[in-house]
């Protein structure tokens, strides 16, 4: 069975198990690591592998081959996407959002959820909004950030642990904004499948993964640090433990909410398909795991 997810260490230290034979009656994963801006491309056709880690931002572009499975993804508190730029925070000690009006941003994806909460944000907070939209692969934008080449940048995963090591400065953490606004975790990443696929076999083998992993917890060391793109075990470890939680193992209702309202309101924006996301708010409303 093909599938796709990054080589961040939440993914392979969900999906370890599996991987390596772990799950009893589990098919053989053909396992390729590519980063989500890839995945939220293969997901709009019928090629790509029967498993994949997308983007929630994605879903209203994903082809109907596809479905959102319950589990398996990136959903949580204290764990949003990052605006940071160069240089000391702002004499006052409050960020001044104003400072991007008319500016570069670099951003890892335009069909990622970073990059969809970045819009919401900025489209309130803003004036005139930015000037221009630099997509990036998420490891080159800090190192851009501080050189000058652009004004700020929207980072994800292990760089809200690392941005200090570059002489960055928080301008907004936009997890927090959501929390804040909402009262709902943020939703990061999907893992969804092909229709053609025993969906709730495939949903029990990921969550016997995550079983596995949370109850063996130095079984996957290896595999996660041989993909880790050269982090210290240390942040590794902060990046498994902020990023897998128990939206990971289900998404239960505040999960589903949670996709519920952030589609819904770029839906109202016209930054997503409306008339996708209607037919998709009907299934998650209802908790089905039919995209």
């Amino acid at each position: 069975m093909k599938i796709a997810y990054s080589p961040c260490p939440n993914d392979t230290f969900v999906f370890h198990a599996w991987a390596a034979g772990l799950i009893p009656g589990a098919p053989r994963l053909d396992v390729t690591y590519a980063d989500i801006d890839i995945t939220n491309g293969l997901s709009e056709g019928t090629d790509g592998p029967e498993i994949m880690k997308i983007s929630y931002a994605a879903l209203p572009w994903t082809h109907p081959d596809y479905a959102l499975l319950p589990c398996g993804g990136a959903l949580g508190r204290g764990c949003g996407p990052l605006v940071l730029t160069a240089g000391a925070p702002a004499a006052a000690g409050l960020p001044d959002p104003a400072r991007l009006s008319g500016k570069t941003v670099a951003v890892p994806s335009e069909r990622s959820t970073a990059y969809l909460l970045f819009r919401l944000w900025a489209a309130r907070h803003v004036p005139g909004g930015v000037g221009r939209i630099l997509v990036m692969p998420f490891n080159q934008i800090m190192p851009a950030v501080q050189r000058g080449d652009i004004d700020a940048g929207l980072v994800i995963h292990e760089a809200r642990f690392t941005y200090p090591q570059y002489g960055l400065s928080l301008l907004q953490d936009l997890g927090s904004w959501w929390e804040q606004d909402t009262g709902l975790p943020i939703p990061l990443g999907a893992i969804i499948a092909k229709r053609t696929l025993d969906l709730e076999a495939v949903a029990g083998w990921i969550r016997a993964s995550v079983d596995y992993a949370w109850a063996n917890p130095e079984a996957s060391r290896e595999y996660v640090m041989s993909h880790a793109q050269e982090l210290s075990p240390e942040v590794a470890k902060s990046h498994i433990d902020l990023y897998v939680n128990s939206f990971t193992r289900d998404l239960g209702a505040d999960g589903f909410a949670a996709v519920n309202a952030l589609l819904g309101r770029a839906a109202a924006e016209g930054l997503v398909p409306e008339a996708r996301v209607a037919s998709l708010q009907q299934q998650l409303q209802s908790g089905t795991n039919a995209v």
